[in-house]
């Protein structure tokens, strides 16, 4: 196995502006890996976190190679309360939608969306001033849901024992 070669910490400019070329390309692996490449020399840079949490979520529908876990591991590197709260939300949305690209019931893709809406909620709660983007994305899943009569709460199990009147116990 190659090992890999670490980038100068003057390219990290360059490699994260690369790295936003390539998810615009739908490349999300290659963008993956630059921004592996970054947190190799920065661990700490944030614009690097916030866009590799992005191209794993990015790659949520390609045959469930990234699963959610893997975004979510990413949430606790953020510094900001404010970003964490506001990507656990893109990542719940982004995880419902590809729930439903995958043909999951729309029960599964609701309660997705139902935890990125409270994530929305949260981040808007405490987002900087003339910052809305909380309030845009929890729109759009709003709008997700009013549009899609298949997207609804899980139907409740409903007993054997529904509509007995008595108190004696089936069998």
């Amino acid at each position: 196995m190659p090992e890999l070669k670490p980038i100068s910490r003057e390219a990290i400019p360059a490699a994260i502006a690369k790295a936003e070329r390539y998810r615009l390309l739908n490349e999300p692996r290659a963008a993956e890996s630059i921004c592996r490449d970054v947190l190799r020399v920065d661990s700490e840079n944030q614009e690097a976190i916030v866009l590799l949490l992005l191209t794993l979520t990015d790659q949520f529908s390609r045959q469930m190679r990234v699963a959610v876990h893997h975004a979510q591991e990413v949430l606790p590197r953020l510094k900001d309360e404010y970003e964490r709260t506001y990507y656990a939300g893109v990542i719940c949305e982004r995880w419902a939608k590809a729930q439903l690209e995958r043909g999951a019931p729309g029960y599964a893709a609701y309660e997705w969306f139902r935890k990125a809406m409270e994530s929305y909620e949260k981040s808007e709660a405490i987002s900087p001033p003339d910052n809305d983007d909380a309030i845009l994305r929890w729109n759009t899943c709003a709008r997700i849901l009013k549009r899609n009569d298949q997207i609804r709460p899980k139907p409740q199990d409903q007993s054997i024992q529904a509509g007995f009147e008595d108190e004696v116990p089936y069998r």
